[in-house]
């Protein structure tokens, strides 16, 4: 029976990408140590998706929730299961899932960061994700308070309350992201610092993140998706097609000259509500590891919202993007036509190892 089980539930691009890689590069490390990482990263997010009846999972997938939480309940250590699709179960999914994994202690740890940096971010993974909304319509709507998906799946407070009221105020935590400029391991100690993980347990290879597209390749995506009408519907033929050809292999290698955020127009109204959620979370009982002042924007500066960007500027990043996918593709090709030979090299090896083998044991029969 596990002991306890540390639930990480987000929110997304809260450093979540770092702190998973560091987890699952070490995972044998970290078994060895009494912590179980159940599943693998794929796993663990095809069982989140379950768990949250989710209209875009793969029903037919081997991972569910439920076989997560067997997994977990047989180990006799500690268990983590890190994944920011989590914080955006409801009420009874939240509460299923903690039910599901008892009676091990359950803690729960969200992460929170400041909503300068927060809006942008949200609007972009919804566009990673095939929406098709404008920035200025997004921001809009939630200054007219029509945002309730924003709130309620990236913002701790929320998250807190479905996830957090399900366990002891001890098991709650509240992980602050530090600010830029901030010791680049800093984030992960604190993750660490909450589920015992000892200083030097785990490799700390350079921080790595879901890296930010720039305005222009945002805007882009935002126009592909809406010309792509019914095909590659999300998720998987979306991640697979669209994420792989064209975001992953194209749009993240070009880097993000061009940043894009919060006009400094919404500046003090950005900075009320950060006071708002400070206030929401002081009140509220759990363990903040970092500090509730990092949750106050601090360097806000005047940037393009992708709504601003001229058909000419467009035309010239679809272009590039287009001589970028083509040597995408050129290389799939050269790595197809090396498969082959690829595979009869490794099958000429295992037959030559396999010679050697029973020519050692025929020599030893032999004597």
């Amino acid at each position: 029976m596990a002991r306890r089980v540390y639930l990480h539930i987000g929110a997304p691009k809260t450093g979540s990408t770092y702190v998973q890689n560091v987890l699952w590069n070490n995972h044998s490390v970290l078994n060895d140590a009494g912590f179980l990482l159940p599943g693998s990263a794929v796993a663990q997010d095809q069982a989140m998706a379950d768990l949250r009846a989710a209209s875009w999972r793969d029903a037919d997938v081997y991972w569910t929730w439920d076989r997560l939480a067997a997994k977990a309940r047989k180990w006799p250590g500690d268990v983590i299961i890190s994944n920011e699709g989590l914080g955006a179960a409801d009420d009874a999914q939240a509460a299923r899932a903690v039910e599901s994994l008892q009676p091990a202690e359950v803690h729960v740890i969200a992460a929170g960061r400041d909503l300068w940096r927060t809006f942008p971010s949200f609007w972009q993974q919804s566009i990673r994700a095939r929406s098709g909304w404008r920035f200025g319509a997004f921001m809009r709507a939630v200054e007219q308070g029509k945002a309730d998906v924003f709130w309620s799946r990236h913002t701790a407070p929320h998250m807190l309350r479905r996830w957090g009221d399900l366990v002891p105020a001890e098991r709650r935590y509240l992980v602050t992201v530090p600010p830029a400029g901030a010791p680049r391991h800093l984030l992960w100690r604190r993750f660490a610092q909450i589920m015992g993980i000892p200083d030097g347990l785990c490799e700390l290879a350079e921080p790595t993140s879901n890296p930010s597209l720039g305005a222009a390749e945002i805007e882009l995506l935002r126009r592909v998706n809406l010309a792509l009408g019914d095909s590659y519907p999300l998720r998987t033929p979306y991640q697979k097609v669209v994420h792989r050809h064209l975001v992953d292999a194209v749009l993240k290698e070009r880097g993000n000259e061009l940043k894009f955020g919060v006009g400094l127009d919404r500046a003090e109204w950005v900075r009320d509500l950060a006071e708002q959620q400070i206030k929401e979370l002081q009140d509220y009982p759990c363990q903040v590891v970092g500090d509730l002042d990092e949750l106050r924007p601090t360097t806000m500066r005047q940037t393009t919202s992708p709504d601003e960007l001229d058909d000419g500027q467009l035309l010239r990043v679809a272009v590039e993007t287009i001589v970028g996918m083509l040597g995408h593709a050129e290389s799939l090709d050269r790595r197809a036509d090396r498969q082959p030979e690829e595979v009869l090299s490794r099958l000429r090896a295992r037959a030559a190892g396999g010679v050697k083998r029973r020519l050692r044991l025929a020599t030893r029969r032999d004597t």
